[in-house]
């Protein structure tokens, strides 16, 4: 990949002198910073910028690593067959009339791919803004040229962005108010070759890189996004569009049908501590926090100071704090000792900390000072986050003094900023410059505060999850053989009997075929059972009227022995079991998601699985304590833990069958879905009471 970061020259195809026309604005953005070759190539003209300009790329001299081509998509397999001529390592396309104009487009794509793969040249695009590089003032873009009077400044964030014009304008947005800098912004389009797994790899090896934002459409191979996300040791920022378009509907199965509304990848993201924005300048946001604070102290907690020239935003702050998980600190009897030297006599110190009456008696540097000296030094105190006003009263803080003392006790330092504009934006690049977080909105800072203090996004939790579970699953040769040569939708009883063999709880039953042996399970069992009618081409045996609850007597018995027989015409089979009384009802299940494989889901089962859509989905085999977190990250944890006199769910047994699952599945290809639902909690353990294994056709 250093070829197309660090080019020794760079042929630029379709080059023009025209102004405002994209072969000239490359050729524009290159003389303005790049230091290396730069070779011109349009037959039409003789010089170009003061370069001279070739025929073809088969005239161009060494050294050239690196072509960028802005010409009609038509001509580009040509001109992809010259670049193997020359032996020219990449290729960045960043002309658009491939794949996304249609089948037309998509032909000539494939066939530069094929070109591209017979000769080892590596493609970067098509349909793309390509590369900025901001501490290496190379623009290998079309992006306009008013990017160079934009406070190109340089940062610790690093974007992937598969939009093109997105990219550049938003690019462009971010800089031109110089209050945040980017280290590299690589615009990928079509990803015919490149994607994002080969960059994610790229900056995690990059000094200059801090974090990492991407804004992605798909995923060019979930699993190995997973696996990088899991080994980085810099924090990764995912905005993902079009999660909630339908993915492909597997018929009748909660599991795959909850899956479609992007279900899957925020399960995956969230199981490798990677962070998820919903919207662009929240993507930004969060890597510049996170870029600023790569790394926190693991023993960092959620008590926060909170340091205020107004009493109101203090109050209003602490009430946002409460929805993101953050709590005021309980100030030491020491830190009020010390607050008491800027605070009027008449006010006690409390947290939040108001120094507006501090700051009138002593000054707003002296006074911000103190208190910060004061609170960063608390061991009760996880982070601060000061209120700061700027112009029209006298009220500005020291703040490279209080990023000094901040940064001295380790201790995530951020602002939230208001007052007059210029003296505003003054305040913003002054703390850029000094890697404090600032932001204009307080619901924001107090969001990006959270995520730096997220336990589950550490690196110390990510390195925890790292082995892959060792969950021995063995099946017996005969339901091995079944799981080779059967198709489609095994019944229940099979089903469960495999789970079973895989080391997950299932609920005592009897398969039998007379009334007599249906009257004999029964009374094994004790009443109350369950009596279930098992038939082809009926996995949902309710909406088929072929579950029976609650049977309490040997009448019971041969009435709905009767009905399930009539309703499937004498030719199915009936199951008894022992019913479950349970009043919580878990699901869990097991899907291959196209993007990322082999993946399992757990979430609230029963009749209000699709009604309350409480899932969670994470990627197979997954470990113990990944499935603890996913468990963790269920909405109805009041119900998890007990709610109202029901017994708390055992969460490691729930956790190891889903380690179990999720080791069956992965174990056996020809397993396309298990969704297991209800899995009854009785007495606080999980018990699957149905259950359907759906194998490839």
């Amino acid at each position: 990949m250093e070829f197309f970061f660090k080019p020794r020259g760079i042929a630029v195809v379709g080059a023009t002198p025209g102004q405002g026309k994209g072969g000239h604005v490359i050729i524009n953005n290159l003389t303005r910073g790049y230091t290396g070759e730069i070779y011109p190539v349009n037959p039409r003209y003789e010089t170009i910028e003061g370069f001279r300009c070739y025929p073809s790329l088969l005239d161009v001299p060494d050294p050239v690593d690196l072509a960028i081509v802005f010409i009609s998509a038509r001509l580009v397999p040509a001109i992809i067959d010259a670049c193997a001529t020359r032996e020219i390592p990449g290729v960045m396309i960043q002309s658009a009339g491939f794949s996304e104009t249609g089948n037309q487009g998509k032909a000539i794509q494939d066939e530069v791919k094929r070109i591209a793969d017979r000769s080892g040249i590596r493609l970067w695009g098509p349909n793309c803004m390509g590369l900025v590089d901001a501490p290496s003032r190379f623009i290998f873009s079309t992006v306009t040229p008013t990017i160079w009077d934009t406070h190109l400044v340089p940062g610790g964030v690093s974007l992937i962005v598969q939009s093109g014009m997105l990219s550049g304008a938003f690019l462009i947005d971010i800089l031109s108010h110089g209050t945040m800098g980017v280290n590299k912004v690589c615009s990928i389009g079509n990803k015919m070759d490149v994607n994002e797994n080969d960059l994610i790899e790229y900056l995690i090896q990059d000094s200059a890189t801090k974090a990492i934002g991407c804004y992605l459409e798909s995923f060019a191979d979930g699993r190995r996004f997973i696996d990088l996300c899991r080994r980085s040791p810099k924090p990764i920022v995912v905005l993902n569009g079009g999660k909630t378009a339908k993915g492909a509907q597997a018929a009748m199965s909660h599991t795959a049908s909850l899956s479609g509304n992007g279900a899957v990848i925020a399960g995956a993201l969230a199981q490798v501590g990677v962070f998820q924005a919903r919207a662009f300048y929240q993507l930004m946001d969060f890597c510049r926090t996170l870029s600023m604070y790569p790394k926190i102290n693991p023993e960092s907690r959620n008590r926060i100071a909170i340091l205020t020239y107004s009493g109101g935003a203090g109050i209003v702050q602490t009430d946002i704090m409460d929805g993101y998980g953050l709590v005021p600190a309980q100030l030491s009897d020491s830190t009020i000792e010390r607050l008491r030297s800027v605070f009027p006599e008449w006010m006690p110190p409390s947290n939040p900390v108001d120094l507006w009456p501090g700051a009138i008696l002593n000054g707003p540097k002296k006074a911000f000072g103190t208190a910060m000296q004061a609170v960063a030094a608390d061991p009760n105190v996880d982070a601060v986050f000061v209120h700061c006003f700027v112009g029209g009263f006298d009220l500005e803080p020291d703040l490279a003094f209080l990023s000094q003392v901040a940064r001295q006790a380790d201790k995530p330092f951020v602002c939230w900023i208001s007052g007059e504009r210029e003296q505003v934006t003054s305040f913003q690049r002054e703390a850029e410059q000094l890697s404090v977080p600032v932001f204009r909105e307080l619901l924001r800072g107090v969001e990006c505060l959270s995520i730096l203090l997220s336990p589950d996004k550490s690196q110390a939790a990510k390195s925890s999850k790292l082995a892959m579970p060792s969950a021995a699953i063995k099946i017996s040769d005969t339901l091995s053989t079944l799981l080779e040569s059967e198709n489609g939708d095994l019944d229940e009883f099979i089903s469960k009997q495999i789970l079973s063999e895989a080391g997950i709880p299932v609920v005592e039953e009897q398969l039998v075929s007379t009334f007599e042996e249906t009257k004999a399970a029964a009374l094994h069992f004790g009443f109350p059972v369950v009596v279930k009618g098992l038939m082809k081409a009926a996995s949902h045996k309710t909406e088929f009227g072929l579950v029976h609850l609650g049977i309490n007597s040997p009448a019971g018995i041969e009435e709905s022995f009767d009905r399930l027989q009539a309703a499937m015409n004498g030719k199915g089979k009936v199951l008894v079991q022992r019913q479950v009384n349970g009043k919580i009802e878990m699901m869990a299940g097991f899907i291959r998601d196209p993007q990322f494989g082999s993946c399992i889901m757990c979430g609230l089962g029963g009749i209000l699985a699709e009604a309350v859509n409480d899932t969670v989905f994470g990627v197979a085999p997954i470990t113990f304590s990944e499935s603890l977190a996913m468990i963790d990250r269920l909405k109805s944890q009041k119900l998890l833990n007990g709610f109202r006199g029901f017994a708390p769910v055992d969460r490691e047994a729930f956790a190891r069958i889903l380690v179990r699952l999720s080791e069956l599945g992965h174990c056996h290809p020809r397993i396309q879905e298990i969704d297991i639902n209800p899995l009854v909690i009785d007495n606080g353990s999980p018990v699957a009471v149905d259950g359907l294994i759906v194998l490839a056709d």
